[in-house]
């Protein structure tokens, strides 16, 4: 029985909200309509693009592959670089490369060793044939400004491809 009350007492309340009196709406409405139109602004001038004629003589054509490409797209082989899986992970490849930084060399009997610093400022000894950055990086080489690095990149086709990077002294790569 409570719940047929509902319907009547939202009927009777939304009686009380109509008003039959509207001349205030009118007189705006007609106030709005008795305002002058503003101007439209004028279409912009279109301005011709000024041409160029690109000659290339004795440059490389830009949609012929060039060599280094033209690998990648071949696709996968047995030959050329490969990661070991099997190789222990080392604690700086846990960090991307751009993240690290060398802070400096040390000489210890004869072996020269690079000084890397982690994000959360760690300090680790590293020597050539160490491994750091999250693409494979071997040190190839240390020397008294940088320490450089052949990484391996994914070609997208399942095989890779050596590249050469380098940390250099007191900047992040």
């Amino acid at each position: 029985m409570r719940k047929s009350l509902y319907p009547i007492l939202a009927v009777l309340l939304l009686t009380g909200c109509v008003q039959k009196d509207m001349r205030d709406l009118e007189e705006y409405v007609a106030e709005v309509k008795a305002r002058p139109p503003t101007p439209i602004d004028p279409i912009p001038q279109i301005t011709q693009a000024e041409t160029f004629l690109y000659i290339g003589d004795n440059r490389r054509d830009p949609f012929v592959p060039t060599e280094e490409i033209e690998d990648v797209l071949a696709g996968p082989t047995e030959e050329g670089p490969r990661p070991d899986p099997h190789r222990r992970k080392e604690e700086l490849e846990a960090f991307p490369l751009d993240s690290l930084k060398m802070v400096g060399t040390m000489d210890r009997d004869g072996q020269k060793w690079g000084l890397v610093q982690t994000p959360d400022g760690t300090i680790h000894r590293v020597k050539a044939g160490n491994y750091l950055g999250q693409n494979d990086g071997r040190i190839v080489s240390i020397e008294d400004e940088r320490i450089n690095i052949v990484e391996l990149i994914p070609n997208g086709r399942g095989g890779y491809l050596e590249r050469r990077a380098s940390l250099a002294l007191g900047e992040r790569s």
